[in-house]
């Protein structure tokens, strides 16, 4: 059976850092891209960020630009997504998801209509 479990996120004051992981099991995630989503309270679903399979990056709102970091862990056949300085803004609900990538020349996306496998959630609440 092929899944995707998350790991990480919880409680954090303003400032604060968290590591979210994301594992798949039943598939190889390096032919894949791996994107991270987020829905905030009493918003839709958006994109935070995504990498490719060739390892190509892309993180979406200025907010978010250098205080997000996706990685890969392809022992371990896992993705992380690290946040730094976190602000209240960025409480909610971040999913992981994977879409097979047969083009290694390919871009990640941020549509999440594109992804076929997605992770169970993990709530970020930042507050003081």
């Amino acid at each position: 059976q092929r899944r995707l479990v998350q790991s990480g996120g919880g409680l954090v004051q303003p400032g604060g850092s968290l590591r979210l992981s994301c594992t798949a099991s039943g598939f190889n995630l390096d032919y894949y891209t791996v994107g991270w989503f987020r829905r905030a309270p009493g918003k839709e679903r958006e994109a935070v960020s995504c990498i490719s399979t060739n390892g190509s990056k892309n993180v979406y709102h200025d907010s978010a630009k250098g205080r997000i970091t996706i990685s890969r862990d392809r022992e371990k056949n896992m993705v992380h997504l690290d946040l730094e300085n976190l602000k209240p803004e960025d409480t909610g609900i971040y999913f992981c998801a994977a879409e097979f990538m047969g083009d290694p020349s390919a871009v990640c996306s941020s549509n999440d209509a594109y992804y076929e496998y997605w992770g169970q959630g993990t709530q970020v609440t930042v507050s003081a």
